[in-house]
């Protein structure tokens, strides 16, 4: 019986990462944008530790994930788990495996549920396992949690002020991309934007980093919900973007991303590079902020108290206690948004995304996104977001197959919505790319078709549209706000804003 014990599967426990190891141990994560990561350095960078990004996940990262773990796991646990699996090892041949187990430690996201979000430690443990590194460490971060304090006497404090810093770094980054996506695609000087964002990434980086040091759980939070600190830092990013020449009468269709939250944040290999292809051929994308998912979270869990009420004591206090936690979450995102000039656009209302996908996804079931996917791509169509939505989801991944078969019905609803999902393997790149090109051909006639119905509506030939445009400077800045009048494309609104006329 002993033996039965002895050999039985044991959960992961990494050997103890204690607070004197600080100074000689390593933080490494990754899975976000670069910019979202370079701001996370600074994070941790000032909250004493050292740290470290990985690097962008390949497609030699996907087959080397793949020849460690179950090969049917979807692609973004291998994508993770041969990225983090390939970066040791490199440093392994480097310095010996033993000093990396006692230099570095890696930091992850995990939660409970459908999605295999939930197993991705296991992954890693196996391929640790399987590469001769098991004295490696990882730690994992409870995403549905905000004080999660150890012992004093703990290498890594995954408190109030970190995780509230984290939060506030990630909306930073949400915004500033926002901003970089809605610039790019009308500079006049090539490459303007891409100096521009790389500039304004380190003022976020050094933001962060200098953020005064923990205030205790009460204070941290007044401080998190008051300070004019982050905001004072993105209207410094801001000063970079000025004096960009924008020509916004390029035509060109808008493109929501949307899918399961790695492949459709993350910017390479992990999805065929999909925003600058889109970029490339013409489109303009509208990037999927984490901070809607942060924003779904909360909803979910106000939904869950709101069914316990009545059978749960405390639930309604609960699911008040949520609901203003959430407005206040968004408030502040906004606030970032108005430092920008309020270009970056405003999280969708979550009541209005779950009113409008539960005919077809109930808002109840959660793995995954949820009904998160389907509510998101029939706001940016009523709501004249964007030209085309293109969903990214995983192979292999069972939420994202329900929401793709729940699409299936709101198509049949509305049939104008130009709607592509995109299956990601990693490895079959011609068939995602060719069946978004289809679905984009047409965003493009339509974004084609909208510009010449703005211009018969206002009256103006192309050549009279241009000379006006030339004829107002202030519309080639990039924080000059362009009004909605009725159409979906960038270009179509300032014609009919030249013609002062609407569709």
């Amino acid at each position: 019986m002993n033996k039965v014990l002895q050999d039985s599967y044991q959960t992961y426990r990494p050997r103890p990462f204690k607070k004197d190891e600080r100074e000689n141990v390593t933080l490494l994560f990754g899975g976000l944008t670069w910019r979202a990561e370079r701001a996370l350095v600074g994070l941790f960078e000032g909250a004493g530790y050292k740290a470290e990004s990985l690097p962008p996940a390949t497609r030699s990262d996907l087959l080397f994930g793949r020849s460690l773990v179950d090969v049917g796991q979807c692609c973004p646990t291998a994508f993770t788990t041969g990225n983090l699996a390939r970066t040791l090892k490199d440093k392994a041949d480097k310095i010996g495996p033993d000093r990396v187990a006692d230099e570095y430690v890696f930091v992850t996201a995990g939660a409970c549920g459908a999605c295999r979000f939930g197993q991705y430690h296991y992954s890693y443990e196996l391929a640790l396992r399987n590469i001769g590194m098991e004295a490696f460490r990882l730690f994992l971060v409870e995403q549905h949690e905000i004080d999660q304090s150890k012992d004093d006497d703990e290498g890594f404090q995954t408190d109030t002020h970190l995780l509230l810093g984290a939060i506030l770094s990630v909306m930073m980054t949400d915004v500033i991309q926002d901003l970089e996506y809605q610039i790019r695609p009308y500079e006049v000087e090539f490459g303007a934007t891409d100096a521009a964002i790389k500039k304004a990434v380190e003022d976020i980086y050094d933001a962060v980093r200098n953020r005064p040091q923990n205030k205790g759980k009460l204070g941290t939070i007044l401080w998190h919900l008051t300070t004019d600190h982050y905001a004072k830092a993105l209207r410094k990013a801001k000063s970079h973007f000025e004096g960009i020449k924008l020509d916004r009468l390029r035509i060109k269709p808008k493109v929501k991303i949307t899918g399961e939250f790695y492949v459709s944040t993350v910017e390479g290999d992990a999805n065929h590079s999909i925003h600058a292809w889109l970029e490339q051929e013409g489109a303009e994308v509208l990037p999927a902020p984490v901070a809607v998912w942060f924003d779904y979270l909360m909803r979910f869990a106000r939904r869950k108290q709101q069914d316990r009420i009545g059978i749960h004591k405390g639930a309604r206090k609960k699911q008040l206690m949520i609901e203003l936690a959430r407005r206040l979450y968004r408030g502040r995102y906004h606030s970032l948004c108005k430092a920008l000039g309020d270009i970056p656009r405003h999280l969708p209302d979550q009541n209005e995304l779950a009113r409008l996908a539960q005919p077809f996804y109930d808002n109840r079931l959660n793995g995954g996104e949820g009904d998160l996917l389907v509510g998101k791509a029939l706001y940016a169509h009523l709501h004249k977001v964007a030209h085309m939505v293109c969903e990214l989801s995983p192979y292999g991944c069972l939420p994202n197959t329900m929401s793709i078969g729940a699409m299936a019905a709101a198509q049949g609803k509305y049939p104008d919505l130009l709607y592509a999902p995109l299956e990601i393997k990693g490895d079959s790149e011609v068939h995602v790319i060719s069946r978004c090109q289809m679905v984009l051909t047409e965003a493009k006639a339509r974004a084609r078709s909208e510009f010449d119905a703005a211009l018969k509506a206002a009256g103006l030939t192309l050549e009279e549209a241009r000379a006006r445009y030339e004829a107002h400077p202030e519309m080639h800045d990039p924080f000059w706000q362009v009004p909605k009048r009725g159409a979906v494309g960038t270009a179509a609104n300032v014609v009919l804003e030249l013609g002062g006329a609407s569709l």
